[in-house]
């Protein structure tokens, strides 16, 4: 089990990862337009030649990969919880890294969710 358990801290940490390229990435690109969704190809070639996005969507696949031998090995019910923590880091990354905002609700919300996952993996 506790291999499993490095597996899926792994994989959480592939997800967070390639959240946060995909993130920092579309930072670069900028708000996607009604007119950008229009003209598709000039857009999607853009977001494809970012390198931060395609690093993203690479530490995605390690993630799914890594993950379908969690599944292989452990309950789903146990494993799919515990990417709960993702949120999490996501949020405290975002705040750090982006700058971007948190308000006190969310903050409780991430305490809950933390909370959550904790009695999930005692189990």
């Amino acid at each position: 089990m506790t291999k499993s358990l490095l597996m899926i801290l792994f994989t959480i940490t592939m997800a967070v990862a390639g959240q946060l390229f995909l993130k920092a990435g579309m930072n670069k690109i900028g708000p996607i337009t009604l007119s950008d969704v229009k003209n598709g190809m000039a857009t999607l070639t853009k977001i494809a030649t970012n390198s931060q996005v395609v690093f993203g969507l690479a530490l995605y696949v390690i993630s799914a990969a890594v993950w379908l031998v969690v599944l292989s090995r452990v309950n789903l019910s146990f494993a799919y919880p515990l990417v709960g923590f993702s949120y999490i880091v996501v949020m405290f990354a975002s705040r750090f890294l982006f700058n971007e905002p948190i308000s006190a609700v969310r903050w409780a919300g991430a305490i809950l969710i933390s909370i959550g996952v904790v009695f999930i993996s005692r189990t």
